[in-house]
C-alpha cells in the first residue's frame, strides 16, 4: 500500500494497543483483587502513575521494535511474533524499573498478569486485524479505482501490486497506452495478471473519464513518451482526477505535489482535493457522531414532519433520489417527499419556468409542491433524512451539493473537480446566497472550498449556516 496510508494504519494499530492496555491494565486489577487469599492489594492511587507509565512503556517499545512499520503487509506469524518481541522487552524494562527503584507496593502479580492478558489481547487483535484488516483499510483510504498509463514493467508491476491489494479496495480499472504508427492498436503484455484488463488510448481518455469512476490514474512511460502526455495529464487535472507519477517531472498547474511510495516504487502525487487522511478520517468521525446525535435528538421533528406528509398528501414520506458522490458515483439521496408524488413527470412541462442557469433546475414558487412542502423547503426541513446518508456515507456535512446525473453530463470539464471532494449538506454557496447564486458562482464557490479545506473552514461554514437556515435566506 501506499506509504502515507500505511504509516496512518500504523497510528491507528497504535491507538488499538493503547486501548488494549488500558482494559489490559484493568483486567488485571480486578483478576488480582479477586484473589483475596493473597496479601491485599494497595489502594487503587497507588497505581495511578504507574498506569500512564505502562501504557505509553509498550507503545515506545512497539515503535523502537518496528511493530507499527509495514502493518498492512505483516502475517499472522510475524504479527505474533513483532507481538510477542514488544511484551517480553516491556516486561523485562518495567520489571527492572521496578527492582532499580525498589518500588515495594506495586505488586509484582498484578504486572505479570497485565503482561500477559495484553499480550492475548494484542495477539486477538491482531489475528483478528489479519483476516478482516482489509475491510478496515479499505474504510480507511476508500475504494480506489486506478488507470495505468503505459505500456513498461514498471506498469505491469503496479498492477500486479494493486491486485495484490484487491481486499484493501483498490481495483485496476485499466490500461491506457500512447498510439503509435507502429502499434496502431493499443495492447498491453498483460501475463502474470490475474484478470485481464481494456486497453484504451489516450484519445478515449476524456470520454472514459467522464462514463467510469476513476478515482487514480497513474503514469509509468518511458521517457520518450513525455512530451505527448502533457494534454492527457492536464485533462486529468481539470477533471479533478489524482494523478500519480512513476517519473520526476510533469506539468502542473493547480495540483499540489507530494511524493509517496508504492512499496518500492516511488512516485510523484499530484492532486487537487485535500490530501491529509488523518484529518480526513476525523471529518468522516466527526460527521457520524454528529448525525448520529441529531437523528436521535430530532426524533420527535422527523417523527411528527413524516405524519404531517402522509396525512397532507398522497404518495410515500421520502423521496429517493440518484445524485452523483465522490468521483461521480451514484448513490441514493433521501428526502422528506415535499411535492406532488407526480413531480417528476410535470419537470419537462415546466422546463420554461426555471429560474436557474446552468444544468440545474429550480424554480421559486414551484406548483408541484405541497402546502407543507412549502414550509419544508422554506426551513430546509426536507432535508433532514439526508442525515442518513451522512451516517452511510455518502455525503458530508459540508462540501458541494451532490448533483444529479443529468447535470453532471452537462459540465464543462473545469466543473467536474467538484465530484472530487464528499458531497455536503451545505458549503460556502449556502452563506453566499444558496438558489440566488448564478450556476458559475455555485460553482466557483464549490472549488475554492476544495482548494482551501480545512477542519477550521467545515465548523465556520457549519455555525454560518445556521442562521442563514433559520431565517430561510435565499431557499426556494
Amino acid at each position: 500500500m501506499f506509504s502515507r496510508h500505511n504509516q496512518m494504519m500504523g497510528v491507528l494499530y497504535a491507538l488499538a494497543d493503547g486501548v488494549l492496555a488500558v482494559v489490559s491494565f484493568g483486567l488485571a486489577h480486578s483478576l488480582r483483587l479477586s484473589l483475596v487469599s493473597l496479601r491485599p492489594l494497595y489502594s487503587v492511587s497507588y497505581y495511578f502513575w504507574i498506569f500512564p507509565f505502562v501504557v505509553a512503556l509498550w507503545l515506545a517499545t512497539g515503535w523502537a521494535t518496528g511493530l507499527y512499520r509495514d502493518v498492512e503487509e505483516q502475517d499472522w506469524r510475524r504479527a505474533l511474533g513483532g507481538t510477542l518481541k514488544v511484551g517480553v522487552i516491556a516486561t523485562v524494562v518495567l520489571f527492572a524499573f521496578i527492582f532499580a527503584f525498589k518500588v515495594e507496593f506495586i505488586s509484582r502479580l498484578l504486572l505479570i498478569f497485565y503482561a500477559l492478558i495484553d499480550f492475548l489481547l494484542m495477539a486477538l487483535f491482531r489475528l483478528a486485524a489479519n483476516r478482516w484488516g482489509g475491510r478496515i483499510s479499505a474504510s480507511v483510504a476508500g475504494f480506489s479505482q486506478f488507470l495505468l498509463v503505459g505500456n513498461t514493467p514498471q506498469a505491469l508491476e503496479i498492477a500486479r501490486i494493486i491486485e495484490a491489494n484487491e481486499h484493501r479496495g483498490m481495483r485496476l480499472s485499466g490500461f491506457a497506452v500512447v498510439a503509435s504508427s507502429a502499434r496502431p492498436q493499443p495492447s498491453v503484455d498483460q501475463s502474470g495478471l490475474r484478470h485481464r484488463y481494456s486497453v484504451f488510448t489516450l484519445d478515449q481518455l476524456p470520454e472514459l473519464l467522464r462514463r467510469r469512476v476513476i478515482d487514480e490514474v497513474i503514469f509509468a512511460v518511458n521517457r520518450d513518451e513525455l512530451d505527448v502526455l502533457e494534454n492527457t495529464f492536464l485533462l486529468c487535472e481539470q477533471e479533478g482526477v489524482k494523478t500519480r507519477l512513476s517519473l520526476n517531472f510533469f506539468p502542473h498547474i493547480i495540483s499540489r505535489m507530494s511524493f509517496e511510495r508504492l512499496r518500492e516504487i516511488p512516485l510523484l502525487t499530484f492532486s487537487t482535493t485535500p490530501e491529509n487522511q488523518y484529518l480526513m478520517l476525523i471529518k468522516r468521525v466527526a460527521d457520524f457522531l454528529l448525525a448520529a446525535a441529531l437523528v436521535i435528538v430530532l426524533s420527535p421533528l422527523l417523527i411528527a414532519l413524516a405524519m404531517l406528509i402522509k396525512l397532507t398528501s398522497k404518495g410515500p414520506v421520502f423521496y429517493r433520489q440518484t445524485r452523483c458522490g465522490l468521483g461521480g458515483r451514484k448513490f441514493t439521496l433521501y428526502k422528506f417527499r415535499s411535492m406532488r408524488s407526480d413531480a417528476d413527470l410535470l419537470k419537462e412541462e415546466l422546463q420554461a419556468l426555471n429560474e436557474m442557469d446552468g444544468p440545474v433546475f429550480k424554480i421559486k414558487n414551484d406548483p408541484r409542491c405541497t402546502p407543507i412542502g412549502r414550509l419544508m423547503r422554506r426551513m430546509s426541513w426536507d432535508e433532514l433524512p439526508q442525515l442518513f446518508n451522512i451516517l452511510k456515507g455518502d455525503m458530508s456535512f459540508v462540501g458541494p451539493r451532490p448533483p444529479l446525473p443529468e447535470e453532471v453530463e452537462r459540465y464543462e470539464r473545469w466543473q467536474r473537480r467538484r465530484l472530487r471532494m464528499q458531497p455536503g449538506l451545505t458549503c460556502l454557496w449556502a452563506l453566499e446566497g444558496r438558489s440566488q447564486l448564478n450556476f458559475k458562482r455555485w460553482m466557483e464557490l464549490d472549488l475554492e472550498y476544495i482548494d482551501h479545506w480545512s477542519p477550521m473552514l467545515d465548523c465556520k461554514i457549519l455555525l454560518k449556516t445556521i442562521p442563514v437556515v433559520l431565517l430561510g435566506r435565499g431557499a426556494f
